[in-house]
């Protein structure tokens, strides 16, 4: 039984988390996710799958072949894959959300038209390479430097932590086009395809997430056509500060799911462990660790809605995407840490999913820009 309150959601949305979740159980069942994990395998099959079924359209324009699905239609699809499990969220969310928004708002006419239906259809996968090795949440200091010559740009530098970089047809690259430019400026986004000449992906074995993990990624006088130039020369930081706050909503929306599957997952347990001639879960202290658990799901959960309703009607939501990303993957981890506990040695073992529960949460606080930086917006918009 979910704890999970579905309040709120139309019937046209629970019966989307409905048959996505049934989805996900026939083509990404737990026992498949186990072995993937520890082989680092991307989740094709289920990706395929959501594309088949049109998810993957749910919230791009229709005018592009998408479904012109609200805020909180994406809310929800994320935070049920979120709740199923964090590698196909996170499958999604890097095509779609962080590498595709970019062609979506600022791409070319000409652009959408090649790479957006086939982002639709499943038929190309796509990364955000914007970290660099010297730089982390300094993206204005980025080294990397796509230099025009003719009708090409000469890309060089070096990204890392680029997500599912080793499994994208095409990168959208923040790179200087304007080497000379001050910080924030001469910035340019470009479409490079990942299996050009001079591009090499070098995959990184992270401690969580492992069938999304994250690359390095190496540019060497790659050539890419001047019509690949997404949003305009120097237009990158401005076009990036318009999609962050669907990036973060996307973020806090698989984290607040996964608060939900911990914690439910947690209490099976605890019902079932039997210690001293009873289940654990009649225990006080094991009680209130679970009552916590379902608090800070909650709480999650409301931050992240509270912020699609915000999208859905027009508001910048600055102080709130930052807050809802911030409370739902700080949340998560704490979820996950509480449940390892109550699992005790089991928690500790690789032989149950709370141990990857607990792995995979520990990114959230540190990607997308980190909860340290998200603290630095709201301080500044608080006129500190």
């Amino acid at each position: 039984m979910t704890l999970m309150n579905l309040f709120g959601l139309s019937e046209e949305q629970r019966m989307m988390r409905d048959s996505v979740i049934a989805l996900c159980e026939r083509h990404l069942p737990w026992d498949r996710i186990r072995k993937m994990d520890e082989a680092r395998e991307f989740p094709h099959e289920a990706y395929q799958a959501l594309a088949e079924a049109g998810y993957l359209g749910l919230f791009y324009p229709e005018a592009l072949g998408g479904m012109g699905g609200s805020h909180k239609d994406l809310t929800v699809l994320l935070e049920t894959l979120g709740y199923y499990y964090t590698g196909i969220a996170q499958a999604v969310t890097t095509t779609l959300i962080y590498a595709g928004m970019h062609v979506v708002k600022f791409g070319s006419p000409a652009l959408q038209r090649e790479i957006v239906p086939k982002i639709i259809a499943g038929k190309i996968k796509l990364a955000l390479a914007m970290s660099e090795p010297g730089t982390g949440s300094d993206v204005a200091g980025i080294k990397t430097n796509a230099i025009r010559d003719g009708d090409d740009y000469v890309l060089n530098g070096n990204k890392v932590w680029i997500t599912c970089a080793h499994v994208a047809d095409y990168l959208v690259v923040i790179a200087k086009t304007d080497p000379a430019a001050g910080r924030h400026q001469g910035m340019s986004t470009l479409l490079v395809d990942a299996k050009a000449p001079g591009v090499t992906i070098r995959p990184l074995s992270m401690l969580g997430r492992r069938t999304t993990h994250a690359n390095e990624v190496f540019f060497e006088n790659v050539r890419i056509p001047a019509t690949n130039l997404i949003g305009g020369e120097g237009q990158a930081w401005r076009n990036i500060m318009k999609c962050l706050g669907v990036e973060r909503l996307g973020l806090a929306a698989i984290s607040a799911g996964h608060c939900f599957k911990i914690t439910e997952y947690a209490r099976d347990y605890a019902k079932e462990r039997i210690q001293f001639d009873q289940p654990i879960s009649s225990f006080q202290v094991i009680q209130h660790k679970l009552v916590n658990m379902a608090i800070m799901s909650e709480t999650a959960r409301q931050s992240v809605y509270r912020v699609a309703d915000l999208l859905d009607g027009g508001e910048l939501a600055i102080e709130e995407t930052s807050m809802a990303k911030i409370i739902c993957t700080e949340n998560n981890f704490r979820c996950a840490d509480e449940g390892l506990q109550i699992l005790g040695g089991a928690g500790y073992s690789m032989e149950y999913d709370m141990q990857m529960f607990f792995r995979d949460s520990r990114v959230g606080p540190i990607g997308g820009g980190s909860n340290e930086i998200q603290r630095n917006v709201l301080a500044k918009r608080m006129g500190l």
